[in-house]
């Protein structure tokens, strides 16, 4: 069973969309950064990347076999027109859930059912989890093994944060930094911390 990470594009002061939902054109500039074309596996978008910001992406798309997401996201992008750029299972957790299809199963439970459900279909890859809520409830679950972050050298100022307020929680690392044009890629484990023995 793989890693289950959430990962995400964001400010510097921690926002994975601006106001209103702005701010997308600087979260992403990084994907029409460099000379290296990189098309997604379903073929949707093709993006131009560093040599550096390629091989993260790349990698990052090789080992992730399943995503979890919120009905939020899945609403925003009109369910990515039937499937994940990535071209992978997408578990998205609502309290709206749709009909299930071949590239979306749709969850009314917990953030537990629904990494469950994606690792079954992820095999011996990774869960990847959207930002926010999903992200929140996740690792406060206990579920998060790593976190990914492409830092982008932006202040948006305000809008929704990379993780939905909670608890904090220590990192060790970054275990990963790859430097790039418009975007460094670091990479984090999840501490959590041992239960007190009674």
């Amino acid at each position: 069973m793989g890693k289950v990470y959430t990962g995400a594009s964001t400010s510097i002061d921690g926002y994975v969309s601006g106001p209103d939902n702005s701010g997308f054109d600087k979260l992403f500039r990084w994907y029409e950064a460099g000379d290296v074309a990189f098309t997604v596996p379903t073929g949707a978008m093709t993006v131009h990347l560093t040599p550096a910001s390629a091989a993260y992406f790349s990698g990052l798309i090789q080992a992730t076999g399943a995503l979890v997401v919120g009905r939020k996201l899945y609403d925003y992008t009109n369910g990515w027109g039937g499937q994940h750029p990535m071209g992978v299972h997408t578990v998205v957790l609502t309290h709206r859930p749709l009909e299930d299809n071949e590239h979306f199963t749709f969850i009314n439970g917990s953030i537990e059912e629904a990494v469950a459900v994606a690792q079954k279909h992820a095999g011996d890859k990774g869960v990847g989890l959207n930002s926010g809520e999903i992200a929140r409830q996740a690792i406060d679950a206990g579920l998060v093994d790593e976190i990914f972050l492409d830092l982008v050298p932006v202040i948006l100022g305000g809008g929704t944060p990379f993780f939905a307020p909670g608890k904090g929680y220590a990192l060790e690392g970054p275990v990963s930094v790859i430097e790039s044009t418009s975007v460094t890629h670091l990479r984090y484990k999840v501490k959590y911390e041992a239960p007190e023995a009674e």
